[in-house]
């Protein structure tokens, strides 16, 4: 474990067995990340100029990102206090709303870049939603405190984000906010009417139920549902008070919770999937929001189970440097994890995990006894039919895989290339304990078909369907391999996909359709450090012919450098392919071959025998049925 940079409370292990993190230590933690940011802050206080690599929106924009997302800690850290500020954040923060706001647009040391179209450089329209829930959440104790013409500058620049486009996804979010800001304080008009009934519309389109939005009009069902499709609505309603909407917004978050709550692994990781993972334990801030809010299924207790685990987490491993900054990356720095858009502040929208502060100290969810987290109790599986996610966890070693059948990055318009690949969405399969091998490497977990030297690649994926019962689960989907070189695609070519699991084996089924003369079929497991606990296994049931293990020198977010196995066969025309995969850090694990007694394929069905209790798993193709019989 790493040395946190800034001092904690001692552990409590009565009322926190678990994380030993009280209410206190989330206080500290705020005022020690706020103390380290802000020695990096301009003489005026209006940026903060972070070091470390730009994003792509340039140095000013870095450095309003700076400004607004601790402002977002340090106004919740406030706001939970009822005003007590003893470092005296929000002076800091109005001196820096004063100075950046005086000559808005202007190029000088401190002045705010405009809010413009997500077209062009757009990055100040995410920032203003920060800067607005801030000062809606400290308002007596700041805005209330500002001159009238500091609030009239504020306003005009604020108003930027309703007078430009977001873009096509939860930026619509963000005017959102700003306008729920400006009525707050007596500042609405039509305008802002029409930028928050836009988004409300738009929640709408993109709800696909059981909890989940969509994010943007495609397939992209990520952290993003959690940390700003639920957290903004429902924070809103939750300042506003209004009944109805905290009670639409609230049921769906509350419905979110029931699946999301168990993608936390034993040790508090949250699950390595999506974009923007460098916001790292913003991945509890649905969590809190629902504790805050009341809309929540989980006891107070496994909630805060969930929020200090994730917490802990990540300063345990590095996530916070030597100068107490938070790295782009997951532990510590990791390029591979990033996106374009990644600067140096970006990493301060974990921010938003301290929603939970908002609980007062005599709330249940900082005075309940921790219980455990979801992962922590029986092996589960639970299948998500509207995003076509399958989760599956496992007590023996605490580890929770997410199987992806229905989640990729590739919005309606856009064409299905090689070139939008992304590995944090293209793979079958992600968990909490392993991520994603970089893009020059190996895929892991992966089915490509290799023609004529290219290897194929998974990109806009298409759901089958889903399905659960007592101790297993399933997912499919089909999707049509795209190739880096030579033809982009190859005439008639087709793999679908089927995921069954059941303890920690997971049975994969590919049908290949279409394949040319020539082709070559490969899987890959999960990639892990060889000499770590957690172990990968592959074996090959049905069509496949060899199995080495590649390897990935990149490395992944959890190991610097890893290997994966891989399995390998000729295909042509329609070929059924099956294997059997495991993640495990069970010390002694059964051997992988002895978990089926017996593998039967007839056409397009297969029929799998399980050697522990005798059990059936029965997949066929035409139409899609998956069975499982005692």
């Amino acid at each position: 474990m790493t040395t946190i940079a800034f001092p904690l409370p001692p552990e409590d292990r009565g009322s926190s067995p678990h994380t030993g993190y009280t209410r206190a230590h989330w206080e500290a933690v705020a005022d020690g990340l706020l103390d380290a940011a802000w020695k990096w802050a301009t003489p005026g206080r209006a940026l903060l100029d972070l070091p470390g690599r730009p994003s792509r929106s340039g140095v000013r924009s870095d450095g309003l990102e700076g400004y607004a997302r601790t402002f977002l800690t340090a106004a919740f850290r406030v706001a939970g206090a009822e005003g007590k500020d003893p470092h005296n954040w929000l002076e800091r923060y109005a001196d820096g709303l004063t100075a950046g706001t005086r000559t808005a647009g202007r190029d000088d040391a401190e002045s705010w870049p405009l809010i413009l179209d997500h077209t062009v450089f757009g990055q100040p329209m995410v920032e203003s939603a920060s800067v607005a829930i801030g000062l809606r959440l400290t308002r007596p104790w700041l805005w209330d405190r500002l001159d009238p013409a500091t609030q009239d500058r504020a306003e005009e620049w604020l108003r930027g984000a309703l007078r430009h486009t977001p873009a096509p996804n939860n930026w619509y979010l963000f005017p959102y906010s700003v306008a729920g800001f400006l009525e707050s304080v007596g500042r609405g008009d039509a305008e802002t009417a029409r930028a928050r009934q836009r988004a409300l519309d738009l929640l709408e389109v993109w709800y696909r139920g059981e909890g989940w939005y969509a994010d943007g009009d495609g397939r992209a069902f990520d952290h993003y549902n959690g940390w700003a499709l639920h957290l903004y609505p429902v924070l809103d309603a939750y300042l506003s008070g209004d009944a109805e909407l905290s009670a639409r917004y609230g049921a769906r978050l509350s419905e979110h919770l029931e699946g999301f709550s168990l993608m936390f692994g034993a040790d508090g990781a949250p699950m390595h999937f999506g974009r923007s993972l460098s916001y790292r334990f913003a991945a509890g801030a649905a969590v809190g929001m629902g504790a805050v809010s009341g809309h929540t299924p989980l006891e107070p207790g496994v909630s805060r189970r969930l929020i200090s685990g994730s917490l802990r987490y990540f300063l345990d491993r590095g996530s916070a440097g030597d100068d107490g900054l938070l790295s782009l990356g997951w532990h510590g720095p990791h390029d591979a994890t990033l996106q374009e858009y990644s600067g140096p502040s970006s990493p301060y929208w974990a921010s938003k995990a301290f929603v939970a502060l908002l609980a007062p100290a005599e709330h249940p969810l900082w005075t309940a006894d921790e219980g455990p987290s979801p992962s922590e109790g029986p092996d589960r599986v639970l299948s998500l039919h509207s995003p076509g996610l399958l989760v599956q966890s496992t007590r023996a070693d605490g580890i929770v895989r997410l199987h992806n059948h229905g989640s990729d990055h590739v919005r309606p318009h856009e064409g299905e290339t090689a070139s939008v690949a992304d590995p944090l969405y293209a793979r079958l399969a992600y968990s909490t304990a392993t991520g994603p091998t970089a893009s020059a490497n190996t895929a892991d977990n992966h089915l490509s078909v290799r023609v004529g030297g290219s290897r194929s690649t998974r990109v806009r994926i298409h759901p089958l369907g889903a399905g659960h019962g007592e101790g297993w689960g399933w997912a499919a989907s089909w999707h049509t391999p795209v190739f880096p070189e030579g033809a982009p695609t190859s005439p008639g070519l087709r793999v679908e996909s089927v995921t069954f699991v059941r303890g920690r084996y997971e049975l994969r089924v590919h049908r290949v359709l279409g394949a040319p003369a020539g082709a070559r079929a490969e899987q890959t497991g999960w990639a892990t450090d060889p000499g770590g606990a957690v172990r990968s296994e592959l074996s090959g049931l049905h069509g496949w012919e060899e199995r080495e293990e590649v390897r990935a020198p990149q490395g992944t977010a959890f190991t610097r450098w890893a290997a994966l196995p891989r399995l390998g066969a000729d295909v042509e025309g329609t070929d059924v392919l099956v294997a059997l995969a495991s993640l495990t850090a069970e010390p002694d694990p059964v051997p992988l071959p002895a978990a089926v007694s017996g593998v039967n394929v007839d056409g397009d069905s297969v029929e799998v025998a399980w050697a522990d209790d005798g059990s059936t798993t029965r997949v066929r193709f035409t139409p899609l049925e998956v069975t499982h019989l005692p």
